[in-house]
């Protein structure tokens, strides 16, 4: 289970649903899906475990 931080709800550890690992332009990993409980993009940066 990955968690991330979402915005619109301002709740931390919200289960990141269809979670996809992508690579910022700097060369850093992160982890882009939906939030599990309002279905809006969540962003974390960091790898998938």
């Amino acid at each position: 289970m990955i968690t991330g931080y979402c915005v619109y709800e301002k709740k931390k550890n919200r289960e990141i649903k269809n979670p996809k690992e992508i690579k910022l332009k700097n060369g850093r990993a992160a982890v882009k899906g939906t939030c599990s409980s309002c279905g809006k993009p969540i962003f974390r940066i960091g790898k998938m475990k």
